[in-house]
């Protein structure tokens, strides 16, 4: 018997903004299309309104959870330390919202892919702590988004990566390694505990982590595999792998609820 055909319900962060006098919640279009188009779900934008919001009653509706990229950066009280640079963009309902989240998801199973900030709110979740600002560390690259070129050309790859033998990604990709872009400021400085490294960069920057004990697929990137995630192999691979775990949680809930 054929399974039936379950459009998985995929939540999908946003950020709060203000533009004149009242705030917003934003997410660029491209994460959206990426579960249409490519994961094959049905999208819901998450509100960063965690005091208004019923975190676990909303991670039990859903069948996945993407932690999208973002101009803002995690703020640094949440993993321990208090130097905020005035200069950095910061969400903290944001952080408020999806540091809880993650946590809600991944206990109650539902499949997580992070992406960029997803990858640092992900590690900072789990306990782990961040650098700021990759670029001044002695020996690392600098990983920020180029602004001297088109808006493609800024998601052309930059790097290679090193990928763990044996690892998710590793299984997901059937390589050790890949070129990547690379967007970002921040990076993951400690590790948070249960989470293991699927990559690094070069210089020894994570690229990418998995949940190590996760009931379902918990695995979060560096890079932007959203665009174009179309037409690379790789991002294609692990928007399929992501959706057909919603999928497979959108069966159980649905078979679930029948026999109920």
């Amino acid at each position: 018997m054929t399974k039936p055909n379950i459009l998985p319900l995929i939540g999908v962060t946003a950020c709060r903004k203000t533009t004149g006098d009242h705030p917003l919640h934003s997410v660029s279009e491209k994460y959206i299309t990426c579960v249409t188009d490519a994961s094959g779900g049905l999208p819901v934008l998450i509100p960063a309104l965690a005091e208004r919001l019923d975190l676990p009653a909303l991670v039990e509706r859903l069948d996945g959870l993407l932690l999208t990229g973002s101009p803002s950066n995690v703020e640094p009280h949440n993993y321990a330390r208090s130097d905020l640079d005035p200069g950095d963009a910061c969400d903290a309902s944001r952080d408020a919202t999806s540091l809880p989240m993650i946590r809600a998801a991944i206990a109650a199973g539902v499949p997580v892919f992070g992406i960029c900030r997803g990858i640092q709110e992900l590690n900072v979740a789990m306990g782990g702590s961040l650098h700021q600002k990759i670029q001044e560390i002695p020996g690392k690259f600098d990983h920020r988004m180029r602004r001297d070129v088109d808006f493609d050309a800024k998601y052309r790859p930059a790097h290679p990566i090193e990928i763990t033998e044996g690892g998710v990604l590793h299984r997901l990709l059937g390589a050790r390694s890949v070129l990547v872009n690379s967007l970002h400021a921040q990076g993951i400085d400690r590790l948070g505990e249960g989470l293991t490294v699927e990559a690094v960069a070069p210089d020894g920057i994570i690229e990418s982590v998995s949940v190590a004990h996760a009931k379902a697929f918990a695995l979060a990137v560096q890079w932007h595999p959203e665009w174009p995630s179309l037409e690379e192999p790789t991002s294609k691979a692990l928007f399929a792998a992501f959706g057909e775990a919603c999928r497979a949680r959108a069966l159980a809930r649905s078979a679930a609820l029948a026999a109920a």
